[in-house]
């Protein structure tokens, strides 16, 4: 399965411009006039928010003497088109990150991980937000449903671990037969090598992650930070080192700690389907 993800490429080529510039000793100011370019113009590439094609690399390199073809090949990569664009959506966002991640953490305190729903689960809850057309959902319905064949991909597979609030397993989206699939589907998918699942129960306690729901991207590639996406409908975007990153990321390790054990977890929506 191929795991384009031009976005990343366009971060990861971003992140070598800044280290070829820091390693050359030169300042934003210097570097900007030796290429010929603006110092903001060269601060959106090294953050990746401007794209940096081939010929500007060519000249970077020139610039800072050093030669690193594998920034050809990123430069030439981001400005593909990753497999999710057939579905019209943007490279630039969710998608296009976790194409390139190795592990999902994720906190649900709405919906289930969509990793993990099933089509009929799909359709009702991405139909009752906003206003889609039918061909709309259509898409990221199909989008979805690609994205989960990572799970059980053997040569690049995608690691799942999932913490959902218990009000997520008895909110009958769909209806209670939708629901009572989807619950069956939690349980199966507990059995794949890939996932983690936990239930984090209702208590009178209080817990860290009663503020919002959030999923962090992680890669193998050390030349990529981890992402955190806020909310429920992943958005905005942080990087590693940022402040914000690492709370979530303790937030996520207690909730780990706190919530119910796989098994457990496993054991509690069984109850709950028995009396569905």
């Amino acid at each position: 399965m191929a795991l384009d993800s031009p976005m990343l490429s366009k971060l990861r080529l971003a992140r070598r411009l800044r280290r070829l510039r820091e390693r050359a000793r030169m300042s934003l100011d210097e570097a900007a006039a030796l290429l010929d370019t603006s110092r903001s113009t060269l601060q959106r590439m090294e953050t990746g928010e401007t794209y940096a094609d081939v010929h500007f690399v060519r000249s970077a390199m020139d610039v800072y003497d050093c030669r690193d073809d594998e920034m050809i090949d990123l430069a030439r990569h981001a400005k593909t088109q990753g497999w999710w664009r057939a579905y019209g959506i943007p490279n630039r966002g969710y998608i296009g990150s976790e194409a390139g991640a190795s592990l999902v953490q994720c906190w649900q305190l709405a919906n289930m991980p969509g990793l993990l729903q099933t089509e009929d689960y799909m359709r009702a809850a991405l139909g009752s937000v906003g206003v889609r057309s039918p061909q709309r959902l259509e898409n990221d319905v199909q989008a979805r449903l690609f994205r989960q064949r990572r799970l059980v991909d053997e040569d690049a597979p995608l690691r799942l671990e999932a913490i959902v609030d218990e009000a997520v397993l008895r909110r009958p989206i769909g209806g209670r037969t939708v629901l009572r699939s989807q619950l069956l589907r939690l349980i199966e998918a507990t059995t794949l090598p890939t996932v983690s699942l936990q239930v984090m129960p209702h208590s009178e306690k209080a817990n860290m992650g009663m503020d919002g729901a959030f999923t962090i991207l992680r890669f193998e590639d050390g030349d990529h930070p981890d992402l955190v996406h806020l909310g429920s409908v992943p958005g905005h975007m942080e990087f590693e080192g940022s402040a914000k990153l690492e709370r979530v990321k303790l937030c996520f390790a207690r909730l780990r700690e706190e919530a119910l054990s796989v098994d457990d977890s496993v054991e509690f929506i069984e109850k709950i389907v028995a009396n569905l």
